[in-house]
């Protein structure tokens, strides 16, 4: 065997490029396909893997009116970070960072009578007014309170709105099944949302927003935006499901470009076996480049042997095993050199592959490619107006 020696060293492993004028204009793309209603920009899970301060930021700037996170932790970051304006979290367990939410001016969600009870106590602890939105559960099964307790808890939630303790700032709910163009379940949970809001407005509730809406209804289903969207993943430019088209038919542009740097190109003969387990073999000889980054990296390990990478001008796949911390391509006789970009992913504007081929290859969906890229990745904002 032997192996190209280096040309040049690249300065970065690995890169994942984050486009902050793509994020913007899929904002603007975005608020257009709801013009009655106000945007929220989603950026739990550190903005689906893009960093959440930086892309929380440039959503503001293009005319998000709210911030979206998971954990009242993701919030709390937020505003720490001099995030002004609405942020709404709603993932909650018992003994939450509840005072500190409320003395942050955070919009909390609550399911059930537990957190609504918490909440109270801690506004009336620090003195302050809470912001408080009652998810309903029309029909997905997770969090949100079922129909037949939202009674006694819209009318616990007034009993503490009249006492000055909480606003009751909206009334929500999520699809699950609105990246399904026609399932059945969409227009169920419609009219379940719209009569669970009909009798918390006739008691007294007079919520500033009512809100269904998540990436794929705000793309495809006018009907439920009501007061306000909250778009996830299609603010970072990936396509919520196949069965709505890819990006490019959706008019969004893909936020994040990974790249890595060729670790070591090398001669094989044929019959040479490739990363662990041989489920690999080379046809006859060729070249090898080593692509150093794996599951660690967040990588999906599934994708071994179909993962796609641009090297060179040409679409490459995986050969072989993704291990923790590198794959290798067959180059079919190629010599590019150590140091050459490898592009896993980005616009596919340049014949490259997109994140949601790699969901493609890994049997999975766009969301979780961008939001599993780690940290041992650094994150290279670009266009950010600075």
């Amino acid at each position: 065997m032997s192996e190209t020696a280096p040309l040049r060293s690249s300065p970065l492993r690995a890169r994942a490029e984050i486009d902050l004028d793509a994020l913007r204009a899929n904002v603007r793309t975005l608020r257009a396909l709801a013009p009655g209603a106000a945007l929220m920009a989603v950026v739990k899970s550190d903005a689906y893997g893009h960093g959440a301060v930086r892309c929380a930021r440039a959503a503001v700037e293009a005319g998000a009116a709210w911030l979206g996170t998971a954990t009242p932790e993701e919030a709390l970051a937020l505003r720490a970070a001099g995030l002004p304006g609405r942020i709404m979290c709603w993932l909650w367990t018992p003994g939450g960072p509840w005072r500190e939410a409320v003395e942050a001016d955070l919009d909390v969600s609550v399911s059930g009578m537990w957190a609504l009870r918490e909440v109270t106590e801690a506004a009336r602890q620090a003195g302050v007014r809470a912001r408080v939105q009652l998810k309903a559960d029309t029909g997905l099964g997770r969090n949100g309170c079922q129909p037949d307790d939202w009674t006694d808890l819209v009318d616990e939630a007034l009993r503490a709105e009249a006492d000055g303790v909480i606003s009751v700032t909206g009334l929500w709910s999520h699809f699950a099944c609105a990246d399904e163009p026609g399932h059945p379940s969409i227009e169920a949970q419609l009219t379940r949302f719209r009569a669970m809001v009909a009798y918390a407005e006739e008691r007294g509730v007079r919520p500033e927003v009512r809100h269904i809406a998540n990436s794929p209804a705000t793309l495809t289903l006018p009907d439920a935006h009501f007061d306000l969207v909250r778009t996830g993943i299609a603010v970072y430019g990936i396509s919520p499901s196949p069965e709505l088209g890819s990006s490019a038919d959706l008019g969004l542009r893909p936020v994040m470009r990974l790249s890595a740097a060729l670790a070591l190109v090398k001669h094989v003969s044929g019959g040479h076996g490739v990363s662990y387990g041989h489920h690999y073999v080379t046809p006859g000889a060729t070249t090898l480049g080593l692509v150093p980054v794996g599951y660690a990296d967040g990588i999906p390990r599934h994708a071994s042997g179909t993962g796609p990478v641009l090297v060179g001008g040409k679409w490459r796949t995986a050969a072989g095993r993704v291990a923790m911390d590198q794959f290798v391509v067959d180059l079919g006789g190629d010599e590019p050199a150590a140091g050459d970009e490898v592009v896993l992913f980005g616009t596919g504007d340049r014949g490259e592959p997109t994140a949601e081929d790699w969901a493609q290859a890994a049997g999975t969906i766009g969301y979780e490619i961008v939001t599993r890229i780690g940290t041992r990745v650094p994150r290279v904002y670009v266009n950010t107006g600075e």
